[in-house]
């Protein structure tokens, strides 16, 4: 039966209030202006019309797919990070805010690389930090690595949906194993790995335990398990004295401060994310460095 696009919002609203509250009104017309592929706009102007079967019927899958605990990126099919729209889907994880720190501080350090630096963004998911550095660092020359060829694909889209491509490639790599001689050296190497603990995952809420991909979170039994992997089988993919940057979980800071102590690293600097939780590390190899500002 169709509707107005009115009722189709209203209906939508009054559907998500129990769950979403005072932000049913905003996913009604995110969800509405979707499915249909109107602005908000558009939806208020055409109000009074009578929206196609197919927009009625997507609009209400939607919303269904919501109240099951679907995350309203994998529904809408993207998301943004950094000033970029990059397509989502439960392949990748979700770019969220947290990983702005580390995002952050690789651009800070690559800005002031020598001119046409390499870098590796390893685990790269949905390319979120390698896309954000090469829109940043016009010279600069990205890899994006990921052991899932799913995962992969939907990097390439992202590279292609920002027509990056004279400047970024995307490799399939596993971190857990020696680095390919063929990937070459890096100026700077950033990644993102999975760092929740084995038996945290199972505790993570369920729109993200049964909806985003358990390789991209999972660390193994203390978490560190990707930190260990990537100093052991890339610090040869560094150039002498190159950087690597590295996002981790709250609370991880010391123990992969110590990781990279080990393997003959100088810590940086430490970045905390917008909510002041330490969440991001810059270090140096093989050569002391006093700490930047």
């Amino acid at each position: 039966m169709v509707k107005t696009y009115a009722d189709l919002y209203l209906d939508a609203r009054k559907a998500m209030l129990p769950t979403d509250g005072m932000y049913a009104a905003n996913m009604a017309r995110e969800l509405l202006c979707a499915a249909s592929g109107k602005t908000p706009e558009q939806i208020i102007a055409d109000r009074s019309l009578y929206a196609s079967e197919e927009i009625c019927v997507r609009t209400e899958n939607y919303v269904r797919r919501h109240l099951a605990g679907e995350p309203i990126a994998y529904i809408l099919g993207q998301w943004d990070f950094y000033d970029m729209t990059l397509t989502v889907t439960p392949d990748v994880l979700i770019p969220r805010d947290d990983t702005m720190a580390v995002t952050d501080l690789a651009i800070k350090k690559a800005l002031f690389l020598e001119q046409n630096p390499r870098i590796l963004d390893l685990c790269t998911g949905s390319g979120c930090i390698g896309l954000a550095i090469a829109r940043r660092v016009h010279d600069a020359k990205l890899t994006l690595a990921d052991v899932s060829p799913e995962a992969l694909r939907i990097a390439k889209k992202n590279v292609a949906d920002l027509r990056l491509g004279g400047r970024v490639s995307c490799v399939n790599v596993d971190v857990r194993k020696p680095a390919a001689p063929f990937l070459g050296k890096f100026d700077l190497i950033v990644s993102n790995p999975p760092y929740v603990t084995s038996a945290d995952f199972e505790r993570l809420d369920a729109s993200v335990r049964d909806y985003e991909p358990r390789l991209a979170l999972d660390g193994g039994r203390d978490g560190l398990e990707f930190y260990r992997a990537i100093v052991k089988n890339f610090t040869d993919a560094l150039r002498p004295g190159g950087y690597l940057a590295l996002e981790f979980g709250q609370g991880q800071e010391n123990a992969v401060c110590e990781i990279l102590h080990r393997a003959d690293y100088d810590v940086l600097e430490l970045r905390e994310d917008n909510s002041g939780i330490t969440r991001a590390v810059l270090a140096r190899h093989g050569q002391s460095e006093e700490p930047e500002a």
